[in-house]
């Protein structure tokens, strides 16, 4: 699918999904505490599509797909009918309009764990963490060597190179030195520390990233596969060979592999390949083709894979996988929270707000990556909703909670006067965040870098 197509598609996806279990939840917990429901909308605007149910509620697919809502009998929106009176929302107790208002946030809690629970139970591929360090970085200059296998980051083990980037990404928010336990190839095992705090104020993760320069390991210059009926494989090559030496000249690691192919071929398509096959040296004689693979751009090929990196599949049973998407979504919230924390203290850049233009671009790539994959976006999206909305901005849920709570203090609902202004400074809060997070999203696209 076309990648602008394929966003768009997939985040009215995941959109669709996600709001709706949002505002499932305050339908379903609405519904049990005796409130009528007027109307039940995923999306906002004019409705594309619509039907009323038998109980009356309306039922609305309307036509801006960012958000939803479910609309109650409220007295604070007009005349009640005396006969539904008690089916109206502020006239319930209040332990009841405190569950019907966290019941959305709560409903993506639970969306999350399973998201996760499904995703282990099916197995979440990844690979290990092996690392290795851009030349001349920050990375490099710590002591980060090819092959290092990360053993924890800031004392927290690591088993996936996914949970191992995840992990320094969150030490970049703060910009402080983070601690890092690695083993070399020979099994030596080090304590390095990369000093973040030296990285200018300011950026997004993706700048500190590229200064950082961490990097998968470099894949070491073994045939993984030999596609037949292609230069390699008329030339002897076979799977498990070791190359040593293109022409004459030694090689290292596979992407000088690759990169000798192209410069040599370009030269003499006829190349002088010598491989280390189970202990014995083979001379071959390749001869590339200019040709295009996999849809990529012409260029010199001989038709080989490298070998695959170490596989990592994280495949649990359901007891398991149950406690891995709890112990996950426990993480993944200290994350988001820690994050939020450091955006409102000022040690994290604003620059790092993503917008729904970047949503889409990740649902996209997600998807394309299978199942799991999506599950687990699907499972993070679902979390940073339930948490942003239960932040005490007013026309977010937490908003409306924190009203709650002032009442059961002072004994009496707070006054229509503040709620309205607390109502214009949330909006201007939402908006301004929506703004900045558009403007990131597109200041990613024209400057990627």
């Amino acid at each position: 699918m076309n990648p602008f197509f394929g966003s768009i598609f997939w985040l009215l996806v995941t959109l669709g999904v996600l709001v709706t279990f949002h505002e499932f939840g305050h339908y379903w917990v609405a519904r049990r505490c005796g409130v009528k429901v007027l109307r039940f909308s995923v999306g906002f605007g004019s409705p594309l599509w619509k039907r009323t149910g038998k109980d009356g509620t309306e039922y609305w697919i309307s036509a801006i797909p960012l958000g939803g809502y479910v609309k109650m009998l409220d007295a604070r929106e007009g005349e009640v009918d005396p006969a539904l009176k008690d089916q109206e929302f502020t006239g319930k107790p209040i332990w009841k309009r405190i569950a019907i208002v966290a019941a959305g946030p709560a409903f993506n809690l639970i969306f999350t764990v399973a998201a996760f629970w499904v995703m282990f139970m099916l197995g979440k591929p990844d690979i290990a963490p092996l690392i290795t360090a851009a030349p001349q970085t920050m990375a490099a200059q710590a002591g980060i060597r090819d092959g290092d296998r990360v053993l924890a980051v800031d004392g927290k083990p690591m088993e996936t190179f996914s949970d191992t980037m995840e992990a320094i990404a969150n030490g970049l928010l703060g910009r402080e030195p983070l601690p890092l336990t690695v083993r070399d190839p020979d099994g030596t095992q080090r304590n390095l520390t990369l000093p973040l705090d030296k990285l200018p104020a300011g950026q997004d993760i993706g700048q500190y990233m590229d200064k950082l320069g961490i990097e998968p390991a470099e894949l070491p210059p073994i045939v993984g596969k030999v596609t037949p009926g292609l230069p390699a494989a008329a030339g002897g090559m076979q799977a498990g060979d070791r190359i040593l030496s293109v022409n004459g000249k030694p090689v290292a690691k596979w992407s000088n592999f690759t990169e000798m192919v192209h410069a040599t071929a370009a030269q003499s398509p006829a190349l002088a390949v010598v491989v280390d096959r189970a202990g014995k040296t083979v001379p071959l004689t390749v001869t590339a083709v200019f040709a295009s693979q996999q849809g990529m751009p012409k260029n010199w090929i001989i038709g080989v894979e490298g070998k695959a990196r170490e596989p990592v599949m994280q495949h649990f049973g359901p007891v398991r996988a149950f406690s891995e998407s709890l112990k996950s979504t426990w993480d993944r919230a200290a994350t988001t929270l820690n994050m939020i924390g450091k955006l409102i203290s000022g040690q994290a850049s604003t620059k790092n707000l993503s917008g729904v233009v970047g949503i889409a671009q990740v649902a996209n790539a997600s998807a394309s990556l299978g199942l799991t994959r999506f599950l687990e976006f699907l499972g993070l999206v679902s979390l940073s909703l339930a948490i942003l909305n239960l932040l005490p901005i007013p026309v977010l849920d937490g908003g409306h909670l924190l009203y709650y709570l002032i009442e059961l203090v002072k004994g009496s609902p707070v006054s229509e006067r503040v709620v309205i202004a607390g109502q214009y400074v949330g909006l201007a809060l939402i908006l301004t965040m929506m703004g900045l997070a558009f403007y990131n999203d597109i200041h990613r696209i024209i400057l990627p870098s």
